[in-house]
């Protein structure tokens, strides 16, 4: 599968899953517009500009989820997007708005903004650890976890963990497989 010509989008491109899609996609011959928080933070960028093929194919912006139209020039010219940019924060005050609010307005923002740009063949987006991490399941090496591991509503609601974020929801977590554009 090769990717030259073709120019993509990935959303928080620093973080883990994103950093490997952004991997995948230039090893492939992928053209990619990555958007983290912050250009200035090497934390964020160093090891993104390491990867091979980086220099020739990839592009970093910087966008804010919660500002309508931050993606808007970052897309333009794109094929498809892999919007994996959400908050991600383990000890919250305030579930909602700390961590639902900025991630459905964060996705509606990068939705938006693909709905502008008629080269857009397909958008992934990704969901949180949160949607398979709580459900009382033994993990070790062995174990494969994957779209049939959902995090038990009962089970967070009943933990005694305060700080999970998961248990404040009132409705069915469920993840999203990761696929790349053939």
């Amino acid at each position: 599968m090769s990717g030259a010509g073709k120019v993509v989008c990935v959303t928080g491109a620093s973080g883990y899953i994103a950093s490997w899609i952004v991997k995948l996609l230039l090893d492939r011959g992928y053209t990619v517009k990555a958007t983290v928080r912050s250009l200035s933070d090497p934390t964020k960028t160093d090891h993104l500009l390491s990867l091979h093929g980086a220099k020739e194919r990839l592009q970093l912006f910087e966008a804010n989820l919660m500002e309508e139209g931050s993606f808007d020039y970052v897309v333009d010219g794109c094929e498809g997007v892999f919007h994996t940019a959400s908050p991600c924060v383990l000890e919250v005050s305030n579930p909602q708005e700390e961590l639902i609010k900025p991630a459905v307005k964060g996705t509606q923002n990068v939705l938006c903004s693909c709905a502008k740009v008629p080269s857009i063949k397909r958008v992934v987006v990704t969901s949180s650890i949160a949607s398979v991490a709580f459900n009382n399941r033994p993990r070790n090496p062995d174990v494969v976890i994957d779209e049939t591991w959902f995090s038990d509503p009962v089970y967070c609601e009943e933990s005694k963990e305060d700080k999970m974020p998961v248990k404040h929801l009132k409705f069915p977590v469920m993840a999203c497989n990761i696929v790349l554009i053939g």
